[in-house]
C-alpha cells in the first residue's frame, strides 16, 4: 500500500502527461473510484486545477491556473530544461534581467535534482561552451538527445576515450552554436583534431581507457570549431575573392561566416559554407561589398539568377 504522498505525486504525474479517464487513473494507482475523487480533491486544495469532463472521451487533465504550481519531470526533461537554461543564460535572448531569473532557476533546480541527474547537469556544464549568437542561420535544427550529451559529458571530465560507431575518439569540449552540437576530439584513426557535429556520429558509447589529456589545437575551443565549420563543417563550400582589404571584411563578419586570409592591400580571400547555396548567397550580399565567386560554379549559377531577378525587380526610367 502506497502512502497519500506518494499516490498523489504520482497521480500529479500522470495527468501533467495526457488526459485520462477516471477508471484508468484508479487501475494505474491500483485505488477504489471513491479514494481517486478524494486525491482529485487534495491536489486542487494545493492549486492543482484538475478538470474533470463528462462523457465517451471524457475525463481528468491538468488545466492552467492563476499561480505556478511545482513541475514533476522525468530524468531526461529535467537533464533537457537544466541544459536549456544554461544555454539561455550564455545566449542573447532579449529578454530583461534573464540573467538574474535564470539564475534564481537553476539554483532551484540543483537543490530538488536527484544525485544521478545532479551529477549529469553539472558535468554537461563544466565542458560545454555557447557558440556566439551574432548571425541568424537558416540551416535545419540537429537534436541530439539528453543521454547522448551526458554520456559525451562524463566521459570529458573521467577523460575516457569513447566510441563512436568503429572510431575510437579522446572527447575534449562540447560546443554548443545555432541550436547545433559539436564536440571537440582527438581522432585515435588519424590522429587529428577534429570538430565533429554530434547529431551526425553513430552510436555512441564509452570506451572507458583513460587517456592523458593532449595540448588543445587551440586556446579558444569555440574559435577552433567555427574555423572547422567554415572550412570543412558544411555540405557547401565557397571560395569568394572579397574587393577590400582583410582587415574591413574581418571587421563586418564572425568566425561564424568563414575565414579570411590576406591577398593583398585592397583583397582578400574569405572560406565559407553552409548547408545550402541560397544561405551562401544571403551572407555574401550582407557583407556590402564587392566580390568574386571563384568557386563552386553552382554558386556563381545561383547569384546570376538572383542578379536577373533583383534587376528584373528594379523600375527602369
Amino acid at each position: 500500500m502506497t502512502s497519500t504522498t506518494t499516490r498523489l505525486l504520482r497521480l500529479l504525474s500522470l495527468l501533467q502527461d495526457r488526459t485520462h479517464t477516471g477508471r484508468e487513473l484508479a487501475e494505474r494507482l491500483s485505488v477504489t473510484d471513491r479514494t481517486l475523487r478524494q486525491d482529485v480533491a487534495r491536489l486542487r486544495e494545493l492549486g492543482y486545477p484538475v478538470h474533470a469532463e463528462r462523457g465517451p472521451i471524457g475525463g481528468y487533465r491538468l488545466g492552467q491556473g492563476a499561480t505556478m504550481p511545482p513541475l514533476l519531470l522525468d530524468d531526461d526533461e529535467a537533464v533537457a530544461v537544466a541544459v536549456a537554461m544554461n544555454i539561455a543564460a550564455d545566449g542573447s535572448t532579449g529578454i530583461a534581467d534573464i540573467q538574474a531569473n535564470l539564475e534564481r532557476a537553476q539554483s532551484k533546480m540543483d537543490r530538488i535534482l536527484p544525485k544521478r541527474l545532479h551529477r549529469k547537469v553539472t558535468a554537461l556544464r563544466a565542458v560545454t561552451d555557447i557558440g556566439p549568437a551574432v548571425t541568424g542561420s537558416r540551416e535545419p535544427d540537429a537534436p541530439v538527445p539528453a543521454e547522448t550529451l551526458a554520456t559525451l559529458a562524463t566521459a570529458i571530465r573521467a577523460t575516457t576515450t569513447i566510441r563512436a560507431g568503429t572510431r575510437d575518439l579522446e572527447p575534449y569540449r562540447l560546443i554548443s552554436w545555432q541550436r547545433r552540437w559539436y564536440l571537440v576530439a582527438y581522432s585515435l584513426e588519424t590522429h587529428t583534431w577534429q570538430a565533429l557535429p554530434v547529431a551526425s556520429l553513430p552510436e555512441i558509447r564509452p570506451a572507458d581507457r583513460h587517456f592523458a589529456p593532449r595540448p588543445l589545437p587551440d586556446s579558444d575551443l569555440v574559435a577552433f570549431v567555427l574555423r572547422e565549420i567554415a572550412s570543412t563543417g558544411w555540405q557547401v563550400h565557397a571560395r569568394v575573392t572579397i574587393l577590400a582589404p582583410a582587415e574591413t571584411v574581418i571587421s563586418r563578419i564572425n568566425p561564424t561566416v568563414g575565414v579570411v586570409e590576406p591577398v593583398d592591400d585592397s583583397s582578400c580571400l574569405l572560406l565559407t559554407g553552409a548547408d545550402r547555396l541560397e544561405t551562401i548567397a544571403v551572407y555574401l550580399s550582407m557583407l556590402m561589398m564587392d566580390f568574386r565567386v571563384d568557386d563552386p560554379p553552382e554558386l556563381v549559377a545561383h547569384i546570376r539568377t538572383l542578379a536577373r531577378r533583383y534587376a528584373a525587380a528594379t523600375p527602369h526610367d
